[in-house]
């Protein structure tokens, strides 16, 4: 029986061996054969697999999206338009770019914050040259806690 251990699967494609548990039990990973030890014999596939689903994240999927991403990739034959990865990297580029567009409205007004020279939010709050947006949560608005 060949394969390779837990250990020199993790180590080759740079993860502990609690992620490399933790994929197996999620599904990521099919479950890996036994050697008559009862260590876990790994496929050599086991290491690009692991190193798919650490690129998939730094894309910023997550561990079920990913999962989806692996699932429609084995049943490639048959399966439905947008089950692969062009239609959710499409999804998944749309909502990094919103989130982006939201990180440069804050980065812009925390500039804005050091420019005038807030150092008490309660203060800077009251003041009428602040740049935090203080005055755009309205009183009753069920979406203020939301922001």
């Amino acid at each position: 029986m060949t394969g390779l251990r837990s250990s020199q699967v993790a180590a080759a494609a740079g993860v502990n061996l609690q992620t490399l548990r933790y994929y197996e039990r999620r599904g990521l990973l099919a479950e890996p054969e036994r050697s008559l030890g009862g260590h876990r014999l790994y496929p050599a596939e086991a290491v690009t697999a692991l190193r798919v689903i650490k690129a998939a994240q730094r894309l910023g999927f997550t561990l079920d999206e990913v999962a989806d991403l692996l699932e429609a990739g084995r049943h490639r034959h048959g399966r439905r338009p947008d089950a692969g990865l062009q239609a959710r990297a499409r999804t998944k580029l749309t909502e990094i770019e919103a989130k982006i567009a939201d990180l440069q409205v804050i980065a812009g007004t925390l500039r804005a914050a050091l420019d005038a020279g807030c150092d008490d939010l309660v203060a800077c709050a009251g003041e009428p040259c602040c740049p935090i947006p203080f005055a755009t949560i309205a009183l009753g608005d069920p979406d203020a806690d939301a922001r």
